[in-house]
């Protein structure tokens, strides 16, 4: 067995693991107390994500194929196997807004876009920085692929008998809902395979692309100072990355905060942003915009080829820090919950900040 097939079975490992982690267990769930559930949710998030990593990787459509093959992934746990879309019962979400066609609106503006990037995008990028020389390439040969497919299905299934028969039991969606489920994920997944970056806009990152071998980012020489009174080059409108990751970083925490708190009803809230009535129409469209224009901006970041594995991985660990506060606010209902949490959330800053080192050192010696 050849050294690259060994890394890329430990990298689809590490990614199952950490799927459920970032997606459940750093917002509170479930509490520490009840960390046992993650067990149940590893056959889902961990194999649906490493199956989203393997297909994107084989179609070469970079961050766009893995944040739609992650709504995908979105619909396939939220509308088939919890169901928890069109349930009149699960989480109250029904009662967030008003249904529409049968689907809790306000729930699944919230949940399709965070399974994108909090299940399947984070997780990718955090893993593709641990295993850096893998990040271009799949992890795993056919038979791997094949594999993760059905732990996914079957995960899917054990989600369906195991959670769903405690929080929800009985209610089964209808025969049009789970039609309509099923053609969404077909279609996001189509377009998840097919969709590339036009000709002249970069994905180096966040995409997971890299520059070309021995090509390096532009950096000073040792030692040689600017001639006084004279400003640092400005890099040209709509091909640079923020001056410092810490930019990025602020932005992501923002940005996550943001479009949790406005659609994820919090302190005794029954609606989106303690509002009643037609109003929750404004949190929503709120939401919508947060997102679009957060997308602008980073496809308008990341097209100079200045964005580098820094800058990815302070959005990435701004989003997280966000995330996990935000649970403090949301998910944790005791004193007890709360510390737990915090404490999560300070174990995960001290790894992010490990993995920040790592990818400095990295560029340092890439740059010699």
């Amino acid at each position: 067995m050849t050294a690259n097939r060994k890394g890329g079975r430990r990298a689809a490992l590490l990614l199952a693991v950490v799927t459920p982690l970032v997606a459940e267990f750093t917002l509170g769930n479930p509490p520490l107390r009840m960390a046992w559930i993650l067990l149940l949710w590893i056959p889902i998030y961990g194999a649906g994500t490493v199956l989203v990593r393997e297909l994107v990787r084989r179609a070469g459509t970079g961050w766009a194929g893995v944040l739609l093959l992650g709504a995908a992934y979105g619909v396939v746990e939220e509308g088939l196997a919890l169901q928890a879309l069109s349930s009149p019962t699960m989480y109250g979400a029904a009662g967030w807004a008003p249904r529409i066609l049968g689907l809790n609106s306000a729930y699944a503006e919230l949940q399709i876009p965070y399974h994108a990037v909090f299940s399947a995008a984070i997780p990718i990028l955090l893993t593709d920085l641990v295993f850096p020389s893998l990040r271009d390439r799949p992890y795993l040969g056919r038979l791997g692929l094949w594999s993760a497919g059905t732990v996914f299905v079957l995960g899917a299934l054990l989600l369906r008998v195991t959670v769903v028969t405690s929080i929800d039991p009985g209610y089964q969606a209808p025969v049009a809902v789970l039609a309509g489920c099923a053609a969404v994920v077909a279609l996001l997944t189509a377009a998840g395979l097919r969709l590339r970056f036009p000709p002249g806009v970069s994905p180096t990152e966040p995409t997971g692309q890299t520059r070309p071998t021995g090509q390096t980012e532009p950096t000073e020489p040792t030692g040689q100072t600017r001639p006084t009174g004279q400003a640092e080059p400005t890099r040209p409108t709509g091909q640079a990355g923020p001056m410092r990751p810490v930019v990025a970083g602020v932005f992501g925490a923002v940005v996550a905060f943001g479009y949790l708190a406005l659609l994820f009803p919090f302190g005794g809230a029954t609606r989106p942003f303690f509002t009643h009535d037609g109003w929750v129409v404004a949190p929503m469209t709120a939401a919508v915009v947060l997102v679009v224009g957060a997308g602008w901006l980073l496809r308008r970041w990341t097209a100079g080829g200045l964005w580098t594995d820094g800058h990815s991985l302070a959005l990435a660990a701004g989003a997280l820090v966000a995330h996990t506060a935000f649970g403090l606010v949301s998910n944790a209902d005791t004193v007890a919950d709360r510390i737990s949490l915090a404490a999560v959330g300070v174990v995960m800053a001290a790894l992010l900040a490990l993995l920040g080192r790592r990818v400095r050192s990295s560029r340092t010696l890439a740059a010699r």
